[in-house]
């Protein structure tokens, strides 16, 4: 029903000691548990930010699960409260995502993806995951991918 998103940190002993972020898998049962209860309160409520990264992130996290692979799945955030939504870390290259519910996205929601150079690994495609109608550049290497494009 939940996912708890461990912090992604280089230092394995610290990634034990902070808090992870929770996620629910059923977006309508989070609703109904926060008496959510319109479609209008969940397009244009306080939340509705939340309640979209909640829905994205559990469709990736199932296509993943769904074809038999095991997600290395982390959230980044540090001291000076940088954030990325969701890395994926896989043959040790890390994947930066930012998922905002926006439809015309600017390079300032990808702004953080750059803190990841100071790990020791490649960093690979990154993507904003939002409401644009087709995939448009943002910079080298990091796109806005259309939230189609993973509800399919």
């Amino acid at each position: 029903i939940i996912y708890l998103l461990q912090p992604f940190y280089s230092n394995i002993s610290k990634r034990f000691i902070k808090s992870p972020k929770l996620y629910f898998l059923d977006t309508g049962l989070c609703s109904w548990l926060t008496e959510w209860s319109s479609p209008k309160t969940l397009e244009a409520g306080a939340f509705s930010g939340q309640i979209f990264e909640t829905w994205v992130f559990s469709e990736i996290l199932k296509s993943w699960v769904h074809n038999g692979l095991f997600p290395f799945f982390y959230f980044y955030r540090d001291k000076d409260k940088k954030e990325i939504d969701l890395l994926i870390e896989k043959d040790n290259v890390l994947y930066p995502v930012e998922i905002k519910k926006t439809a015309t996205p600017t390079i300032d929601v990808v702004k953080h993806f750059d803190t990841l150079k100071r790990f020791n690994k490649d960093i690979g495609t990154g993507c904003c995951i939002c409401f644009v109608k087709e995939p448009i550049p943002l910079k080298s290497n990091i796109f806005a991918i259309p939230v189609s494009s993973i509800a399919k």
